[in-house]
């Protein structure tokens, strides 16, 4: 049993984020999908049933850092879960950064869909 209705996945790689929708759907979650965080925080506005959200962390147009500080102030009870396969810097201390600006969770790039959903589990706790 699911607490929450809807997960939403912010990710700029489509191939990505298809696939953590294909997964979570299997399981039963209900998934909104955006490719970046303005797009993602267009979809949270206008959908009230979302509870979880797993942005990317290095994205176009707004970053998941900057998505997790607004998503913070705005909607402070949704739990995230941040991505990353790193950057410039090792995926560890975007990780880092974004559990310090209130992410519940983190997960490296890449990983199994076994460590996505245990990591889902674990923030709805």
């Amino acid at each position: 049993m699911k607490p929450f209705t809807a997960v939403l996945v912010i990710e700029d790689e489509e191939d990505i984020r298809q696939m953590i929708c294909d997964i979570l759907e299997d399981e039963g979650y209900d998934t909104r999908q955006a490719a970046n965080g303005v797009e993602g925080m267009k979809v949270l506005e206008r959908s009230p049933e979302i509870g979880i959200i797993i942005t990317d962390l290095i994205m176009p147009e707004k970053e998941g850092i900057e998505t997790i500080a607004e998503i913070r102030k705005d909607f402070p009870g949704i739990r995230i879960l941040a991505i990353s396969g790193g950057g410039i810097c090792m995926p560890e201390n975007y990780l880092n950064l974004a559990r310090a600006l209130g992410a519940n969770a983190t997960l490296s790039k890449p990983f199994g869909r076994k460590e996505l959903l245990n990591a889902l589990e674990n923030i709805q706790r």
